[in-house]
């Protein structure tokens, strides 16, 4: 029951939450799947059938998109997983120390084992061998699906306050300066929040991000995307 109830805690961890910088990258995406779009307004007609179809391509766009990343985090989240039972079934049978030791250094964070001392490494790796049995099913978990689906959620939703200025209003020079205005406030306080996540400074952090969009967005619509 312990082994369980560990493997369940270690599910849930990694599944539960995308942390900022997963979550304004994927942001970061959407918005430029859609402004893609938007940025192309200008060059068509000014014809309201024009534009809706601009508007529902980005929406399909980025609900296509969506789906694709939350089956590539699935993907990976099996993976990653299947490698961590992996070096644990070698940690398992494995006798000599040193071996055992540079197995748990190659995946730890490197600032971890950097400080471990030997014997403490050794300690890690006998509260990991005593696991009595590893999972071999249900690799992926509900709370797996949850965060595929956030990510989904993610890179479509954001899709919609940048596209509202083209439903209501006529006058399409007004709605693309709202709508662009929209993405760029959305970009700032995404990079702020990322900033303070990473202990960088946020409005540097925010600026910087609303660049880069900006750069990637033209280099985008440049290449035909």
């Amino acid at each position: 029951m312990l082994n369980k109830n560990l493997w369940h805690r270690i599910k849930e961890k990694n599944a539960n939450a995308l942390d900022p910088i997963d979550r304004i990258s994927e942001v970061l995406f959407g918005l430029i799947m859609v402004l893609s779009f938007t940025g192309s307004i200008s060059v068509v007609s000014d014809g309201r059938a024009e534009i809706s179809e601009l508007l529902w391509a980005a929406l399909g766009c980025n609900l296509a998109w969506g789906i694709i990343d939350g089956v590539f985090y699935l993907m990976g989240t099996i993976f990653s997983r299947g490698h961590g039972l992996s070096v644990l079934r070698r940690l398992k049978v494995t006798k000599d120390k040193n071996t055992s030791r540079n197995l748990l250094k190659d995946e730890l964070p490197l600032y971890l084992s950097a400080i471990l001392k030997p014997e403490e490494m050794d300690s890690i790796n006998e509260r990991l061998v005593t696991l009595e049995s590893l999972p071999t099913k249900n690799i992926i978990s509900s709370a797996d699906l949850r965060a595929a689906f956030l990510i989904l959620l993610l890179v479509f939703t954001c899709t919609f306050p940048v596209a509202l200025p083209f439903i209501f209003l006529t006058n399409t020079a007004i709605a693309l300066r709202i709508s662009n205005g929209i993405a760029l406030f959305i970009l700032f306080f995404g990079g702020v929040s990322v900033g303070k996540y990473a202990g960088f400074h946020p409005y540097w952090t925010g600026t910087i991000i609303m660049v880069l969009g900006i750069i990637l967005v033209a280099i985008t619509i440049a290449l035909g995307g």
